[in-house]
C-alpha cells in the first residue's frame, strides 16, 4: 500500500517560522526562537534588494579588477605590470595550459557565473518560470560551493608577493586589481548569503496555487 502524497507546503504558510540558526519552527506569534532566542521573522528583510545591490557593486569592482594590473613583476629595476588576461596569455605562451585554464575558470568563469546565477535566482522570485524549485537550490547550492574558489588567483598572488622578494633583483607586488578582485569575491559571497532560498518555494507554492 502506498502512501498517500499530499501537495507541498511551506513552514510561512502553514503559521510557522524557522530559525536561521538553529532552524528550529516557532508558532508565528513568537519573535524569538523558542530554542536559541535567535530574532526571527517569515523571511530575509529586504533579502532581493540586499542582494541585487551586492551584485552591482560586485560588477563595478569587476571592472578594475580586469582592466588593472593584478601583479606587478620587478626585475633588475624594469617593471613589467600584468592583468589576469595578460597572466593567462602569458602561461598560454609557455605552454603551461592547465595552469592558464585554472586561472581563467577561477579568475572570469567563476565570478561571472556566480553573479548571473545569483541574478537569475533574484528574478525567478519575482517572476513565473518552468525551472523547478528543486533545479533553482541546486544551482544555489552549487553557487555557493563553487564561489570560494575565485580567490585562488588572489591566493596566487598572495603567495608570489611572499616568496619572490630578492632584494632589487626580482619583487613581485600585488597590483590595484588584487584588492579590487577581492573585493568581488567578498561581495559575491555576501549576495549568496543575503539571498533567502525560501523565496524560490514561496514562487513554487504560489506556481501550484494558480
Amino acid at each position: 500500500m502506498t502512501a498517500k502524497r499530499y501537495p507541498s507546503q511551506t513552514a510561512a504558510a502553514a503559521g510557522l517560522k524557522a530559525c536561521s540558526i538553529c532552524m528550529h519552527l516557532n508558532p508565528e506569534e513568537h519573535t524569538t526562537c523558542q530554542r536559541c532566542g535567535n530574532s526571527i521573522s517569515y523571511r530575509k528583510k529586504y533579502s532581493i534588494q540586499t542582494t541585487v545591490a551586492l551584485l552591482l557593486s560586485a560588477l563595478i569592482f569587476y571592472i578594475p579588477a580586469n582592466v588593472y594590473p593584478i601583479m606587478v613583476n620587478t626585475t633588475l629595476g624594469y617593471t613589467e605590470p600584468s592583468t589576469i588576461v595578460q597572466g593567462i596569455m602569458l602561461f598560454i605562451e609557455e605552454g603551461s595550459y592547465f595552469v592558464a585554464g585554472v586561472i581563467f575558470v577561477a579568475s572570469i568563469l567563476i565570478p561571472l557565473s556566480k553573479i548571473c546565477a545569483i541574478f537569475v535566482l533574484c528574478i525567478y522570485t519575482k517572476t513565473h518560470t518552468r525551472i523547478s524549485g528543486r533545479e533553482l537550490t541546486l544551482l544555489y547550492k552549487v553557487t555557493e560551493f563553487i564561489g570560494k574558489w575565485s580567490m585562488i588567483d588572489v591566493f596566487v598572488v598572495a603567495i608570489l608577493v611572499a616568496l619572490v622578494h630578492i632584494s632589487n633583483i626580482m619583487v613581485i607586488e600585488p597590483g590595484v586589481a588584487a584588492r579590487a578582485f577581492a573585493i568581488v569575491v567578498i561581495l559575491t559571497m555576501f549576495a549568496a548569503h543575503t539571498f533567502d532560498i525560501r523565496l524560490i518555494w514561496d514562487k513554487q507554492q504560489d506556481k501550484m496555487l494558480d
